[in-house]
């Protein structure tokens, strides 16, 4: 082997690792951070956990990036480290998928069948159809997706027909041979797997060099085994690494992750190699192939699976000795770790599609608890209460610190390589934190206008009462119905948000007509008008705050016109839905009409 084959086996091995990236990548951003999501959600049973979590990986081709999504989770107490245990068993098993798609370069036979099976039959075409698909793709899309996975699996197969090539005149040389076997020796090549897996950071790439190395014919089963058991610790250092800096917890996952791979190593090498004693396998003499190293790859991981899942539990409680608390100081700074569910580990960057569906998820919540801030604070407009006015500071503290959160991941996640779905959905999040903070800062004015007046013993009068309450309940619908089409990304139930903020705008100016009316009759104080006055213009601003969010969630869905010019770009049949949802609202929360009655009940 001289230089050149080594320069060429150096290249293989680059198109290899960046194929399997580019693959990987494209099938994340297919699943759209859906499978991930499933995965923090439903871990209630051990063995749905173990099921996703090799889903999961084989999907994103990667134990480790499964691994690193576990700590994130564990950090920021979205999983239990039970549930935990679960997915790590399965991303054990689901990361053998890629050493079985690499057997297929070990194909052999004349038959049309089978030669139309190997990769360098098929991949060529599957690389022609990629780039088609990709640079007939403008934008971020499903189709553009689709194209990168296709040519990221056409590079892997190419690259791995390269390192195959490259490594051939291996096969002839003594040296090589006895490096290979030196390395038969368990201890040895337990510890050139493990290395080489910690350095490259990936349990199937180094197996796909394996399989690759055993194309020359020179590598023996008794070789093989040995590495490929140290490839499943060395896949441990990433999750390892990425726990440096997170809480007890996430590194106790880290722990459970190396111990699984520990332990089921020695179980198999004590167990093997014990038998080999008395049976003295004989295949262990036999050259490897690719396919071979797949067989020993998925045994192993689904073997340990199988025997350590009763011991899952024990597991956890292991880890926790390893990590323990520390006394007293040790329960102080587990306090302090107890998650807020408002921040978002920044492991997850890693995962872009998926980071997005967890600020999906945050700016949600946000919204929700934004709802609850304004009725809580409509609710002491109308019947004061000590406790809900305490919950509404509680609900603005929160939200102040869900935009805080939110903005400054959003910005950083921009950098990353995301769909335009995405980034679609970034723009609008982005839009509307400011605006549901918004939204609780004036909950919280409305209420210390309300203690103003519990302090004072200060009374509206019944007519300005019933004429607030009427505008409460059109502001309450207005925040509802525009956190509902927010959330659900319902564009139809937004284009209801205008007409009714526009029936507010009215409202506030007529019960302000009213309240100088009465203001000059004198039967209103100067003091309750000013109060009053500020109560209508925090009302009036909630439903300002709703229009914003609500058009620039049509004008995402409508590839982004410029909200200024809502009432410009709608067409005639949208004007005449507006106009009628507009007349409609304004029969609805009219106060002529309460007025009227109280008029007629005198």
């Amino acid at each position: 082997m001289d230089i050149f084959n080594l320069l060429t086996m150096i290249g293989g091995l680059a198109l290899f690792l960046y194929g399997m990236t580019a693959m990987g990548n494209g099938l994340s951003k297919m699943a759209g951070g859906k499978l991930e999501s499933i995965l923090e959600k439903l871990t209630s049973k051990r063995i749905f956990a173990v099921i996703l979590g090799a889903a999961v990986t084989a999907v994103i081709q990667s134990s480790s990036a499964t691994t690193v999504m576990v700590v994130g989770f564990v950090n920021s107490g979205i999983m239990h480290l039970s549930q935990a245990v679960g997915i790590i068993m399965g991303a054990n098993v689901g990361t053998t998928i890629t050493s079985w798609l690499l057997s297929l370069t070990g194909i052999e036979g004349s038959t049309l069948w089978l030669q139309l099976l190997k990769p360098s039959s098929f991949s060529p075409i599957l690389a022609a159809i990629g780039i088609i698909l990709t640079m007939t793709s403008k934008e971020e899309s499903r189709k553009k997706d689709i194209g990168n996975i296709l040519l990221g699996f056409a590079i892997l197969m190419f690259g791995m027909e390269t390192m195959s090539d490259s490594v051939a005149p291996l096969a002839d040389n003594p040296q090589f041979a006895g490096i290979l076997t030196a390395f038969s020796n368990p201890i040895l090549g337990m510890l050139a797997g493990a290395v080489l897996t910690a350095v490259i950071q990936s349990s199937s790439a180094s197996v796909g060099i394996l399989q690759a190395l055993c194309s020359t014919g020179a590598v023996s089963y008794a070789t093989a085994i040995p590495i490929i058991m140290g490839q499943n610790i060395g896949t441990c250092v990433t999750s390892i690494i990425s726990s440096f800096g997170a809480n007890k917890n996430a590194k106790r996952a880290a722990t459970i992750h190396l111990l699984f791979n520990l332990i089921g190593t020695i179980l198999f090498m004590i167990v093997f190699y014990g038998l080999n004693v008395f049976i003295d396998f004989a295949f262990l003499k036999d050259s490897a192939n690719a396919a071979g190293i797949a067989v020993i790859h998925s045994l192993f991981n689904i073997g340990c699976c199988l025997v350590l899942y009763p011991f899952a539990n024990t597991m956890v409680k292991l880890a926790a000795i390893i990590i323990p608390e520390k006394g007293e100081a040790g329960q102080e700074e587990q306090q302090k770790e107890i998650p807020d569910n408002i921040s978002i580990d920044e492991r997850f960057m890693e995962r872009p599609a998926f980071a997005m569906e967890i600020c999906r998820n945050r700016t949600q919540m946000m919204a929700e608890e934004t709802v609850l801030a304004i009725k809580n604070a409509l609710s002491v407009l109308d019947v004061y209460d000590r406790k809900k006015c305490e919950k509404v500071y509680e609900l603005e503290e929160r939200t102040d610190r869900y935009e805080d959160v939110l903005g400054s991941y959003l910005v950083k996640l921009s950098s990353k390589n995301l769909s335009k779905q995405d980034s679609q959905s970034m723009s609008l999040m982005l839009h509307s934190i400011s605006d549901l903070e918004r939204i609780a800062d004036h909950a919280v004015n409305i209420v210390e206008l309300v203690e103003e007046m519990h302090k004072k013993e200060l009374v509206f009068s019944k007519t300005a009462t019933e004429e607030v309450r009427t505008l409460c309940e059109a502001v309450c619908d207005i925040v509802v119905g525009t956190v509902n089409s927010f959330n659900g990304g319902d564009v139809a139930q937004a284009m209801h948000t205008e007409p009714l903020e526009q029936v507010i705008d009215g409202l506030t100016k007529e019960i302000k007509k009213n309240h100088i009316r009465r203001l000059r009759k004198g039967k209103c104080t100067i003091e309750l008008g000013i109060i009053l006055e500020d109560i209508l213009s925090n009302l009036e601003r909630v439903s300002d705050h709703c229009s914003n969010i609500a058009v620039e969630l049509i004008a995402i869905n409508e590839d982004g016109y410029d909200t200024h010019e809502y009432f410009n770009m709608l067409s005639p049949d949208d004007l005449a839905v507006f106009e009628a949802d507009y007349e409609k609202m304004k029969i609805k929360y009219s106060i002529s009409k309460q007025n009227d009655k109280m008029k007629k009940k005198k």
